[in-house]
């Protein structure tokens, strides 16, 4: 029962889900015109290789200090209905439904929260999901992250807690992402796989002789 991977910004899904969720956020009134702003330039900043994404998780996170865990559960289902749902890459499908078939234990491994992986499990009937997830105290989030960030290194963190949880070998997995800052993760597996890869990531991939695909 080999271990399958995946990220899901930019990797199942054509977008980043977090940019899409600042500007959603903006137009309800939930984040002040400053604090997208801030957030739009760490992202852009990221995707150019200038900057790292901690501090956008930590900053979202932040956001939501008071809220109640069943209210963002349902903004996210929104969210996700609304602008997440028609995005997933034409050739995401069949990977992941041939990592089912054949019997392997198939996770998420992404940045993206819980409740934004809940409703992707369901489509893609993925049972486990590696991410962010956020302190809860009394049914309302404190603003601070429950565990390690979901990112980089952190990223290994989460994937090496899962396998030894279930008795998989992290090395014989397989890992499909698009970006250069999963390396971490992308060095250890067996199998790590360029999908749709960011210019870092699509020129490191090369050099090293991984398998690059482009899933429309």
């Amino acid at each position: 029962m080999p271990l399958a991977l995946f990220d899901l910004d930019r990797t199942l899904i054509s977008v980043n889900s977090g940019k899409l969720w600042v500007q959603r956020e903006l137009s309800l009134g939930y984040v002040s015109r400053w604090q997208a702003m801030r957030a739009a330039a760490w992202i852009s900043g990221y995707h150019l290789g200038f900057t790292r994404l901690e501090q956008v998780v930590l900053d979202a996170i932040a956001t939501l200090e008071g809220a109640t865990e069943g209210e963002i559960r349902d903004r996210t289902e929104a969210f996700y209905a609304e602008m997440v749902a028609s995005t997933y890459r034409p050739g995401a499908r069949p990977v992941v439904s041939r990592h089912k078939e054949q019997g392997d234990v198939v996770a998420l491994l992404t940045t993206s929260s819980n409740y934004l992986c809940a409703p992707v499990q369901r489509e893609l009937g993925i049972d486990h999901a590696l991410c962010n997830r956020f302190e809860v105290r009394d049914g309302a989030f404190t603003g601070k992250p429950d565990g390690p960030i979901c990112f980089g290194a952190g990223k290994l963190h989460h994937a090496r807690a899962f396998a030894e949880a279930q008795g998989l070998p992290l090395e014989e997995a397989s890992f499909y992402t698009d970006s250069v800052s999963d390396l971490p993760v992308l060095e250890v597996v067996k199998t790590p796989v360029a999908v749709n890869p960011d210019p870092r990531l699509r020129r490191v991939a090369r050099q090293r002789g991984w398998e690059i695909v482009d899933w429309g």
